[in-house]
């Protein structure tokens, strides 16, 4: 028996019209799929009524995976495929096991000779970058910095030290809620020649993307409004 394949399929990066983000052979690839690994199944459901999704929902077949889940656990998710099945992985937001789960499913099936399909869809990582001005051919992504201030703050001036030496952009992300703090740390701890870009929203309405250097930053009378938005943080030399 031809096993199924594995889809790895994005989402928008929130609440926008998927026809705008999402091209159409996407949407036609989904409306095939019966079977779905998801984050969250609510916005999994969500985001398959937007798309389109004809008949009911609740014929569908949901397996969780999410950062909680333990490879126990999820073992089994990939049977459908072995039996001839399509099945979706889907992300809650942006690009499937970049900065979210997955990978770990993604190498299951690479085991069980299961092929993957990536589809095209927004990563906010590559989108900031993309927008920064900063170095494209060698750059690393860190996801979260220390939460607590001093151990940020040294992780920060590591990252700094590191750009310099390598020529290479340093990106990273936040907990929304701490997103302020983040960029008063990068202000406060930076070199005045270090360039910092903040890109908030990305692909929404609300977009803001900011590429300057600290000094530029430390001259602004009034920050950007940062909490619990989106947002990508990269740091360049």
């Amino acid at each position: 028996m031809e096993k199924g394949k594995l889809y790895l399929i994005p989402n928008t990066l929130g609440s926008t019209d998927l026809s705008k983000i999402l091209p159409q052979g996407n949407l036609d690839i989904i409306m095939t799929i019966k079977d779905f690994i998801v984050e969250d199944l609510k916005m999994a459901r969500r985001f398959l009524s937007k798309a389109g999704w004809r008949g009911k929902i609740e014929t569908l077949n949901f397996y969780v995976l999410n950062e909680h889940s333990r490879l126990k656990e999820i073992k089994d998710h990939l049977q459908r495929a072995e039996n001839g099945h399509h099945i979706g992985l889907l992300s809650d937001a942006g690009t499937p096991c970049v900065a979210d789960p997955g990978a770990d499913i993604v190498a299951m099936a690479h085991k069980k000779g299961i092929q993957i399909v990536p589809l095209v869809g927004p990563s906010s990582i590559l989108l900031s970058l993309m927008a920064s001005g900063f170095n494209g051919q060698n750059f690393s992504f860190l996801g979260y910095l220390p939460r607590d201030r001093k151990p940020r703050e040294n992780t920060i001036k590591d990252l700094e030290k590191k750009s310099y030496k390598l020529n290479q952009t340093q990106i990273f992300i936040e907990a929304p809620y701490r997103n302020n703090h983040m960029l008063e740390s990068l202000i406060k701890t930076c070199a005045p020649t270090t360039k910092i870009c903040v890109a908030r929203d990305i692909t929404l309405e609300e977009e803001l993307i900011i590429s300057q250097t600290v000094a530029e930053w430390r001259q602004q009378k009034q920050l950007p409004e940062l909490h619990k938005r989106n947002t990508i943080f990269l740091l360049y030399k």
